[in-house]
C-alpha cells in the first residue's frame, strides 16, 4: 500500500474525502493541508483518472524530523532517490511550509535540491538537471510542525484542468470548484430536473455538471502525468486502468438522456462556452443561448435547479448592473420559480442580501484568492409564505432618502442644465452623510464616486447603502446601468491621484461652452475634467482675452483650451505628467487650435517657475493639496508652501499682471500678511467661481485673484 496526499481548494476537502472513499481509497483522513489516504498502485491510477475534486495527488516517499537547514538537508539526502528516478531525468522542487530556521520556500527548495544532487554524486551517478518548467519529475517537500515529508507529484500539476477549456474569460472558475458547486447544489440527486445557469460564462459549471451526471472520467484527455518517469510506474497496470475508465465512460454516457441549459448576456462568451462543450464532447447535452439574466423566464414544466457564479463586481461597470439585477431578481424567483432550488457562488456576499431570501444552506469556498460563499435557497412554501407576511421586498418599492434627494436635486438643476446647455454636471455630493458618494452626469453616462467611509461605520452598512445608491441612481437619472461607472475615492497622496484604475482605452468628447474636451470615465480616478472648475474656466477665459496666459499644474489643459478659444494672445501649459500634457494637446487638436502661440511644457511647475525668464500677463495656478511625487525634489503642501510658490510666480509675471490662485484644500487660509509683505493683495473669488451644481458644497474649492497693490 502506498500513502498519498490529495490537495484541493479550501471548502472542497470534505467532498474530496467522500469522492476518494467511493473511488476505493483506504484510511481516508481530512486535515487542513489536504486529504490523506492509502491505496495500491492500481487504485491510485483509478483515483487520478476519476477525481473531479482534487487539484493534485502526491505520493509519499519519505519523512524526517527537521529543526534547521542541516536537518532538512540530511532528511532529503536520506531518501533513496535513485529508486525514484534516473539522473537522466530533469526534476524540480516545490517546497511548502516554514519554521524558525527555514523561513521561505525558496531557501527550503534550494536545500532539498542540493541534497538530491549530492545524493546522486556521492553514489557515483550523474548529476540530474533541474528544470523549473516541464520537469520529468516533480518533488514536493512539505514542512509541518517540525517534520518534513517528501512526495512525488504523482498526478502532475493542475489536475482540475480537463483540457476542454479554450478560454476561461476574465474571472476563471476552476473546474474542481465548479464540480463542488454542482455536488452541493443537490442536482445530482435527480438529474431529470432542469439545470439552469443564467450567467454561464465559458460554460464550466454546466460542463462539469454533465460530466458528473454522465459519470465521465475527467482524466482521460490529460496529456501528462507526474508518474510517467517514476521508476515505480507500471505501464501495463496504468493502461489497464485507463482502458477500463475509457470503456466505463462510454457506457455511462449513453445512459444519460437529459439536457442542461446555459445563458449569458455576452454573445462572445456564449460562443466560447459552445466551443468548450464541443471539445468536451457533450455539446448535444447543453443548450446555450444569449440572454440577459434579469430577463429570463421560467419555461420549464417542472421544478429544477438554478446554479450560477455571477461576476463579483470587482471590475468597473459590473457592480451597478449586478445591484440592479439582484435587487429585482429575488422577486422574479419567487414569482416564477416556486419549488426550485437556487445556488449562487459569490465573493460579494452583500449582493445576496438584495435577494431578500433566506438560505437553506451555506458553504464556504475559495475561488483563487477570494473567499466565496455558495448560498443555497429553496423556494418552497415556507419561503414564499415568509414573503407574503412581510410584503414586497423589491428595492424599487421601498422608500429611499437617497433617491428622494437625488430627484430633488435634478429638479432644481433641470432649468439651468437646459438653458446653459450643460452636458456634464454634479447632481449629488454626499448631501445626506449616510450616503457618502458623489454622482456626476457625463452626457448619457453616470459616474458614482464612493468616498471612503469612516472606520467606525460597519463595512456591511457601507455596502448596503452603496447598493441602494447603485440601484437608484441610474433609475432616477434614467441612465442605463451599463453606462454607470463606480469609483472609490480616498485621500490621495502624491502621484496616487493619477493612478490608473482600469485599462479600457475608451473616451468621450463632451462640449462645454463651445469647447470640445476629451474625458475618460474609466481609466483614472479623475475623468480629465474637473466639473467644479467649469465656471472658473469661463472666468479665466474672459480674464485672459488678448493677454498671455501661463497655466500651471494644468492637468488636461481645459483652462488653456477655453482661454485659447476666447482669444488669449499666448497660452503656455505646464504639467509634470506627460500623460496629461499629451491629453491637453489632444484637447487643443479637437478644437483646431494649432499655432506657435500654444506651448506645452512637461516640468515640475515649482522648479520651472524658479528658472523661467518669460513674462506673462495672466497666471493661473491650481496646485494639488499635497504632493510627494518622485519627480519633485521635495514634498509640497499647499497651505505651507503657497506663499513661496506665489513668490516664485512673481518672476514670471509682468508688472501689470495678475494671478488667479485656486485649490481644493478644505479650510485653506491664504496668508494675507505674507502677501502684503510682497506688495500683493488678494480678492476672494470663491463664491463667483462656484457654479450652480456645486452651490451645496461651500468647501469644494477656494479661488483668489492676486494683484499688485
Amino acid at each position: 500500500m502506498y500513502q498519498f496526499l490529495a490537495l484541493t481548494s479550501p471548502g472542497i476537502e470534505i467532498l474530496l474525502v467522500d469522492e476518494i472513499q467511493q473511488l476505493g481509497g483506504s484510511n481516508v483522513v481530512q486535515k487542513p493541508e489536504g486529504v490523506y489516504f492509502t491505496a495500491e498502485l492500481e487504485q491510485a491510477y483509478h483515483i487520478v483518472l476519476w477525481t473531479r475534486l482534487a487539484s493534485r495527488v502526491l505520493l509519499k516517499l519519505s519523512e524526517g524530523d527537521v529543526q534547521n537547514k542541516d536537518d532538512l538537508y540530511q532528511a532529503a539526502k536520506a531518501v533513496e532517490w535513485d529508486d525514484c528516478f534516473s539522473p537522466e531525468h530533469s526534476f524540480a522542487i516545490d517546497f511548502v511550509g516554514k519554521s524558525r530556521e527555514i523561513r521561505n520556500s525558496q531557501f527550503g527548495g534550494l536545500t532539498v535540491k542540493d541534497a538530491i544532487v549530492d545524493y546522486f554524486r556521492e553514489n557515483d551517478l550523474d548529476r540530474p538537471s533541474v528544470s523549473k518548467q516541464d520537469p520529468d519529475i516533480r518533488i514536493q517537500a512539505r514542512l509541518l510542525k517540525g517534520q518534513v515529508s517528501f512526495y512525488l507529484d504523482f498526478s502532475g500539476r493542475g489536475l482540475f484542468q480537463r483540457g476542454y477549456r479554450k478560454d476561461s474569460g476574465a474571472a476563471p472558475l476552476k473546474e474542481n470548484l465548479a464540480a463542488a458547486m454542482v455536488i452541493r447544489s443537490g442536482w445530482l440527486d435527480d438529474t431529470s430536473r432542469p439545470l439552469v445557469d443564467p450567467m454561464c460564462g465559458s460554460g464550466t459549471v454546466l460542463i462539469e455538471a454533465v460530466g458528473l451526471a454522465t459519470k465521465q472520467a475527467p482524466g482521460l484527455e490529460r496529456e501528462y502525468w507526474g508518474f510517467e518517469h517514476w521508476f515505480g510506474h507500471d505501464d501495463a497496470l496504468w493502461q489497464q486502468a485507463f482502458d477500463s475508465a475509457n470503456q466505463a465512460s462510454i457506457e455511462n454516457f449513453s445512459n444519460f438522456t437529459g439536457k442542461v441549459y446555459g445563458s449569458d448576456i455576452d454573445s462572445r462568451v456564449v460562443n466560447t462556452a459552445k466551443q468548450n462543450a464541443r471539445k468536451a464532447g457533450i455539446s448535444d447535452l447543453i443548450e446555450f443561448s444569449c440572454k440577459d439574466a434579469g430577463k429570463i423566464n421560467n419555461v420549464f414544466s417542472k421544478p429544477g435547479v438554478m446554479l450560477f457564479n455571477p461576476p463579483y463586481g470587482e471590475r468597473i461597470g459590473e457592480l451597478p448592473e449586478l445591484v440592479e439585477l439582484f435587487g429585482e431578481f429575488g422577486g422574479k424567483l419567487k414569482q416564477q420559480y416556486a419549488n426550485w432550488r437556487v445556488s449562487i457562488l459569490t465573493a460579494n456576499t452583500e449582493l445576496l442580501s438584495l435577494l431578500k431570501l433566506a438560505t437553506s444552506k451555506r458553504y464556504k469556498f475559495k475561488n483563487g484568492p477570494l473567499d466565496c460563499l455558495l448560498a443555497i435557497y429553496d423556494l418552497d412554501e415556507k419561503q414564499l409564505a415568509k414573503d407574503s407576511l412581510h410584503g414586497s421586498v423589491d428595492l424599487s418599492q421601498q422608500p429611499s432618502d437617497f433617491a428622494n434627494r437625488l430627484k430633488k436635486n435634478l429638479k432644481a438643476l433641470k432649468g439651468w442644465v437646459k438653458s446653459e446647455n450643460i452636458e456634464c454636471f454634479r447632481c449629488y455630493d454626499a448631501d445626506i452623510p449616510e450616503y457618502n458618494v458623489a454622482v456626476d452626469v457625463y452626457q448619457d453616462y453616470l459616474v458614482i464616486q464612493e468616498y471612503a467611509a469612516p472606520a467606525k461605520i460597519a463595512p456591511e452598512k457601507v455596502a448596503k447603502r452603496l447598493q441602494e445608491v447603485l440601484f437608484w441612481a441610474p433609475k432616477v437619472t434614467e441612465i442605463e446601468t451599463s453606462k454607470v461607472v463606480l469609483k472609490t475615492r480616498q485621500k490621495q497622496k502624491g502621484s496616487n491621484q493619477y493612478n490608473k484604475l482600469n485599462k479600457k482605452n475608451q473616451a468621450l468628447v463632451v462640449n462645454e461652452h463651445g469647447a470640445k474636451l476629451k474625458v475618460n470615465l474609466w481609466d483614472y480616478l479623475d475623468t480629465g475634467l474637473f466639473l467644479d472648475h467649469r465656471k472658473t474656466r469661463q472666468i479665466v477665459a474672459k480674464w485672459a482675452k488678448d493677454k498671455s496666459l501661463l497655466n500651471l499644474f494644468a492637468y488636461t489643459g481645459s483652462v488653456s483650451v477655453q482661454a485659447a478659444l476666447h482669444g488669449a494672445e499666448k497660452v503656455t501649459t505646464v504639467d509634470m505628467s506627460n500623460t496629461y500634457l499629451n491629453w491637453a494637446q489632444e484637447n487643443f487638436a479637437l478644437n483646431q487650435l494649432v499655432s506657435h502661440k500654444y506651448e506645452f511644457i512637461q516640468a515640475d511647475c515649482l522648479n520651472w517657475l524658479k528658472e523661467n525668464t518669460d513674462k506673462y500677463q495672466r497666471i493661473f495656478i491650481d496646485p494639488p493639496t499635497f504632493s510627494n511625487s518622485k519627480r519633485m525634489e521635495d514634498a509640497f503642501d499647499v497651505q505651507r508652501d503657497h506663499i513661496a510658490m506665489i513668490t516664485d510666480a512673481l518672476g514670471s509675471l509682468t508688472d501689470d499682471g495678475e494671478i488667479m490662485f485656486t485649490n481644493n484644500k478644505r479650510n485653506f487660509k491664504i496668508d494675507v500678511d505674507a502677501l502684503a509683505e510682497l506688495g500683493l493683495q488678494a480678492q476672494n473669488l470663491t463664491d463667483k467661481t462656484r457654479d450652480k451644481d456645486f452651490a451645496r458644497n461651500k468647501h469644494i474649492h477656494n479661488s483668489w485673484l492676486i494683484t499688485r497693490k
